[in-house]
């Protein structure tokens, strides 16, 4: 059996950012009872390990006790959510990734010169519920080119489509197309607002799972650039199986034992998740690790503002913190062998 790591694959510079943020939070106030606003990212293991450390996740800022702090997600929030924690006097620390931020501001800049926005996503995601709070009386959602005969469209020469970060890239451009063809004036954005992170993980899976039997994607259902991963490989032909962790394995979906499995991640899901299932494979069925280097990815994000400030509040130096990304190390202590590199083209080649 061939396991073929995906590079790159996991935690995005969003992801490790909102984490990060609370991570510091807890340890700054180890006496207070710290308070999430959602799911700080759609990670059941990630949830859990904080629910662990003390960490309350609510649905309702109402569940938060007055003059607590709150953390909102990586997921970004709506005015409306900012006024009510105001209203409650919480403390909020942001740690909103800063690409979704981006197109709450587009929003925000389209709305105030005049554009009805249509937003191209999951109108039930948390993150098209926060963006669409910034101009709702300008914005609607559309989910699919079915939506697109019941717009109220009061002046098809201006319009603006955006796009939650997190969609299928093949999706978005199917809708996108769509929209031009219906409204050929439409203005788009003056960048893809598809998050990079989302995008390079797209293409890595489009550009392997043809060469493989299955594709294994780690990550939480309630994840939707874990979902979408699932089903690019099922678009050129592969089966996907998303699990959460090597828990969800079934032994039926290898039957030969020699197969050739992509292994990736969501943004969302840690890296411990992954080397547990590569030592499995290792160890249970003698695979052999590869690495198919696809982008390289280093990120960094500087910290959200109102972490900084908190830092201050409680005398710690946060001027050289900046939250990095890079490939993680791999082990063989940790994923049971060292890959060797892949180079993918038409056919597997071992370099």
């Amino acid at each position: 059996m061939q396991i073929i790591l995906a590079n790159p694959r996991g935690f995005c510079a969003g992801v490790r950012m909102a984490i990060d943020v609370v991570d510091q939070v807890v340890n700054m106030l180890p006496d207070q009872t710290i308070y999430v606003y959602h799911e700080i990212v759609h990670n059941r293991h990630i949830v859990a390990r904080f629910i662990d450390r003390g960490v309350i996740f609510v649905d309702d800022l109402e569940d938060v006790p007055v003059g607590n702090i709150v953390v909102f997600s990586a997921h970004g929030i709506s005015p409306q959510i900012r006024q009510q924690a105001q209203d409650r006097n919480l403390r909020t620390v942001d740690a909103t990734c800063p690409l979704v931020t981006k197109v709450h501001s587009r929003a925000i800049r389209y709305a105030q010169q005049g554009y009805q926005i249509l937003l191209i996503g999951h109108k039930d995601h948390q993150e098209i519920v926060g963006t669409f709070g910034e101009a709702p009386d300008q914005t609607q959602v559309v989910e699919s080119p079915a939506d697109i005969p019941n717009l109220n469209i009061i002046d098809p020469d201006r319009l603006v489509y955006l796009t939650q970060t997190t969609l299928s890239v093949d999706d978005a451009g199917k809708i996108i197309k769509a929209l031009k063809d219906a409204f050929p004036k439409i203005k788009e954005p003056p960048t893809e607002d598809i998050c990079y992170a989302t995008t390079n993980r797209q293409t890595a899976v489009r550009q392997i799972a043809k060469h493989c039997d299955a594709v294994i994607v780690v990550g939480s259902r309630n994840s939707s650039n874990s979902v979408r991963l699932t089903e690019i490989a099922e678009n050129v032909g592969t089966k996907g199986h998303l699990i959460d962790d090597v828990n969800e394995l079934k032994t039926e979906w290898f039957p030969e034992g020699n197969e050739v499995i992509m292994l990736t991640a969501g943004a969302s899901a840690p890296e411990d998740l992954v080397s547990e299932i590569c030592r499995h494979f290792v160890e249970s069925h003698k695979a052999s690790l590869h690495l198919a280097d696809i982008f390289e990815e280093k990120i960094e994000f500087g910290l959200p503002l109102t972490l900084k400030r908190l830092m201050e509040e409680h005398g710690i130096d946060h001027k050289n913190r900046r939250v990095h990304i890079e490939p993680p190390m791999i082990t063989e202590a940790e994923y049971g062998s060292v890959p060797v590199a892949l180079t993918i083209s038409t056919e597997l080649e071992l370099s």
